[in-house]
Parts: structure tokens; sequence; C-alpha cells
């Protein structure tokens, strides 16, 4: 049941009004005045509000106004009982907050008509009000989840660069350096080295398919086979006797991840792969690409030579087959393994960065080493494309060759 707010300064106008509401089924309320209605809504939790426009004291303007400022949890309806006609009364009464008015005295069918309209407003705002709770509640729930999810991520991304042991390592005749920026909080691109035998380092760069925290888990279950610490485990190493392990070629690396891939992992995800094999006494490297962008030789003139011949990616056919090349390190030379982050990277025409704008950012920095190139190739890149928030993972793996000492 409506509870309905009558207020005049007429008692009788109250008691007359109060009956004709009274019989539609309403339960109404009557105060004289403005100050006795607004100690009422105190009280009552009023539904619809039929105000005298002209009463001594505070009139139904000031008590519409008072009556707008309220804190009240839902909309109440307000009508102004009036014998002025002019627009610019009703402009005024519009103004402070009124919703409509009646002629004194009120028709009783009119009457019934107007708290009818307002009824169907007034549902229509609990409606509407109930809704947005529902969205709020919704909202608070989503932000809730999402904070968790935010938080379990920036964990990921810290758990995943430490898949990255080392970032920088110097093996007397040559120093290895490796990058790992992913686009979000987690990636699909990893990168490493590590140890073969007391004269050869091996150095990977790996790219999975797609984004995000799927990628991320195949990247972290690849760093197990690939690792340093457990030879046991590592693909690349072949036991021969009780503790004695010997290099399996990189070709054979190659096939055997891609026999895991199908065999074990069972994923719709596949990775591109650079497997390098350094000499650290002669600079030869032995190399095997699945894939991945051509590795990048660049001279210690500052020319540069762009190798391999792509090869099949790993995981995308049971039965691929993969090759390797060789190639020889001179002092002052770099060998420098990167995704496909860099050379596809949008600039703001639409067109890519590809291997022609990659070697140049290159040489503008041939004289910086180590961490420092890698950061000045993430800020050359930020220069072509206008934004540090690149739209793939970047990575890089790079030997720079000094020689035997």
């Amino acid at each position: 049941m409506q509870t309905i707010l009558v207020v005049d300064d007429s008692r009788a106008q109250r008691r007359v009004l109060g009956a004709s509401l009274s019989r539609q089924g309403y339960r109404v309320i009557e105060a004289s005045g403005g100050e006795e209605a607004l100690a009422l809504l105190d009280t009552y939790n009023v539904d619809l509000i039929i105000s005298d426009w002209m009463m001594p004291g505070m009139d139904g303007l000031e008590l519409c106004q008072r009556f707008r400022a309220l804190q009240r949890e839902k909309y109440g309806y307000f009508i102004l009982l009036t014998s002025k006609t002019e627009k610019g009364a009703v402009a005024q009464g519009l103004d402070v907050g009124a919703d409509d008015f009646l002629s004194k005295p009120p028709n009783a069918e009119e009457l019934r008509a107007r708290i009818n309209a307002g009824d169907r407003i007034l549902r229509m705002q609990r409606e509407l009000q109930e809704k947005n709770r529902l969205v709020s509640a919704t909202l608070s729930e989503i932000s809730t989840l999402y904070d968790s999810l935010d938080r379990d991520l920036i964990e990921a991304r810290e758990m995943q660069q430490a898949l990255v042991r080392d970032q920088y390592r110097n093996f007397g005749s040559a120093e290895v350096s490796v990058m790992l920026k992913p686009c979000g909080h987690v990636g699909g691109d990893l990168v490493g080295f590590f140890r073969l035998d007391e004269h050869r380092v091996a150095v990977f760069s790996i790219d999975v398919s797609g984004h995000g925290i799927a990628s991320a888990l195949l990247t972290a279950r690849l760093a197990s086979y690939l690792t340093e610490g457990s030879p046991d485990h590592n693909v690349a190493l072949k036991r021969v006797a009780d503790g004695v392990f010997f290099p399996r070629p990189p070709q054979e690396v190659a096939r055997r991840l891609n026999e895991i891939m199908h065999d074990e992992i069972v994923s719709d995800h596949y990775f591109t792969l650079l497997l390098g094999y350094l000499d650290l006494r002669t600079g030869e490297v032995e190399m095997t690409q699945c894939g991945h962008p051509n590795p990048m030789l660049m001279r210690g003139d500052g020319s540069v030579e762009y190798l391999g011949q792509g090869g099949m990616p790993i995981g995308l056919i049971p039965d691929a087959q993969y090759d390797s090349f060789r190639i020889r390190l001179q002092p002052g030379e770099r060998l420098i393994f990167y995704s496909d982050g860099f050379t596809e990277c949008e600039g703001d025409d639409g067109k890519q960065l590809e291997e022609a704008g990659f070697e140049e950012i290159a040489r503008r920095n041939q004289n910086l080493t180590g961490s420092e190139f890698f950061q000045a190739l993430t800020w050359g890149l930020d220069l072509f494309c206008g934004t540090q928030d690149f739209p793939d993972d970047l990575s890089c793996t790079m030997i720079e060759f000094q020689g035997a000492r």
C-alpha cells in the first residue's frame, strides 16, 4: 500500500482530500504545514506528497525544495496544488523539483489519474534502483575478482622472470646476455643459456604462439627442459655414463621437443625456437632454426647479415624434420636471437618495422653492449611505434664474442 502525505493549512481541505485518497486504497497521513511535513518524513516512508502551494510560513515551493534535499533511498513523487496557471509559476515549480500540478480544488478523477501516473514513475524508479543495485553488486564482485587475479598475475610475472636464471654471464672469450619483456603481466617468450660442457655454451630463444596465461604456462614447462641445474631433465644433454652427459645436436633437440609437444604436453599451442651451441674456443656456433626470426650477425664494422632459412615451428607436425647450420664468429662480432615482437611492431602508419628497421636500430647502438644495448633497442622501438605498450612480447639473446684469451 502506498503512503501519501497531504499537506495543507486548511484542515477541511486535508480531510476532504484524505478521505478521497483513503477510499482509493491509499494510506494517508496529514500535515498542516511544511515544518510538520518534514518532521513526519523522519517517521514515515512516504511515496507521494500532495501539497498546497500557498501556505503560511513554509509554502509548497520551499517544502518541495527541502524535500528534494533530503537523503532518501528512494524517489518521492511531489504534486503541487495551486490556483496559479501562469507558465512562469509552473516553470518555477518544476525548477525546485515538483513532478506535477493540480488546480484547486482537485477533481477526483483527475487526481486519481495523476497519482496513477506518479505510481508508474515510482515503479520504474524502483526497478531502475534495483537494477542499479544489482549492477553495483556485480561490479563490486568483478572488481574483487580482478584484484585477486591481478595479484596472481603479478606473482606469475615474477615467477616467469625467475625462469631466466641469469641475464648476463661472462664466459671469458664471450659474453651472453638475455632480455625478456612481456607485453602483459605474463608472456609467451622464453630466453636463456646454459653450459653444455667445459668448452661449449647453449643459447636459446623461444616464442610460444598466443599470449597470456596459457602461453606462459607452456614457457614454464619448456624452461624445465632447457635448464642448467638439472642435466637429467635437460633435453639438450644425453646421459652416456653415470654422472656423464654429452650434448645432443641442436636439430635432435628440436626433434625431441617436437615429440614432447605431441606425446606429453598435447597443446593447441606451438612455438618457434632458435637454439645455438657456441664453442668458446673457436667462436663456432651450430644452430637449428625452427620458425624463429632469422638471427642477426653484427660484425665489428657495424655491417649486418641475417642468417638461416626459417624452418618448421615445433608442435605443428608430429614428424617434422629439423636441420642445423654453422657459422664462425670473429672477435668483435655479436650474434642476436630476437622475437618477432620487434620486427612485426607497427608504426603510426600501420607499417611494420621488419628486418631493415631492426637493423637500423641495432646499428645506431652498436657501441653499446649487454643490457644497455637491449634498452636502446626498446627505446628505438618506442620511437618507431610511439608507445611502450607494445602489442607483443619482446625477447633477445645475444652472444658477444671477444675471442680466446
